[in-house]
């Protein structure tokens, strides 16, 4: 093997490693998060893996012309107490001023399902991979089971439904001013919708509409239909 042949096969083998090495290291911390939202840690060895990915992305392409099926951007490395931009933790607390609020931040986004098969098929690998301590072992049966399974095994956030078998449509998110955060225990099952309705004295502050090329198409589709 030519001298630089064997200088590119070793750099990209170097940053693959990397890339397995950083999806390890975030799949540990998924599962020492045990489905907390927002963990520190999980942020950023998912940053760590984003950012492996994209330098593995960069040499394949620069020494072979060849691509990888990711699409990473690069998100800023944190020190080793922070965590997401923003991110507050337990001993930085913001001091509340003169007039501290509570907001609501409501995220509806719609997908397609071109297969149901193929949704549980890929939760169910999820599922494994990031196992729920308190999950009692019954099999996936819908939709509704698969999508919180990936919701699970992703931290809670919308990225973890980036997938082939969900298209994404169009989405909307809102921010109310309300008067008291959510009372889950008076959340009752079959009147989850409850939890989302807003009287007149949460006025809506903010609102950003989300447009997906994939829901444009969809409606073509359809009218062609």
């Amino acid at each position: 093997m030519p001298e630089d042949a064997a200088s590119r096969a070793q750099e990209a083998t170097a940053a693959l490693e990397a890339v397995i090495a950083a999806a390890r290291a975030h799949l540990a911390e998924i599962t020492a998060a045990e489905g907390r939202v927002g963990d520190a840690a999980v942020w950023r060895a998912y940053v760590a893996l984003n950012n492996a990915s994209l330098d593995y992305d960069k040499i394949i392409d620069e020494a072979y012309g060849e691509a990888t099926p990711w699409d990473p951007r690069p998100l800023p490395a944190t020190d080793g107490e922070g965590g997401w931009p923003g991110y507050v933790g337990d001993d930085d607390l913001v001091e509340a001023d003169s007039n501290p609020t509570v907001i609501s931040v409501r995220h509806r986004r719609d997908y397609f399902v071109p297969s149901q098969t193929a949704l549980l098929r890929i939760a169910e690998a999820a599922r494994e991979a990031v196992p729920d301590p308190d999950d009692d072992g019954s099999p996936l049966t819908g939709v509704g089971d698969a999508v919180l399974e990936l919701l699970h095994a992703g931290g809670g956030t919308l990225a973890s439904l980036e997938i082939d078998e969900l298209t994404p449509l169009d989405g909307i998110v809102v921010v109310n001013e309300i008067t008291g955060p959510v009372d889950l225990d008076a959340v009752h099952a079959g009147a989850e919708d409850s939890a989302f309705l807003m009287g007149t004295e949460q006025p809506v502050i903010g609102r950003l509409d989300e447009r997906s090329v994939h829901g444009e198409a969809r409606t073509d589709d359809e009218e062609e239909d």
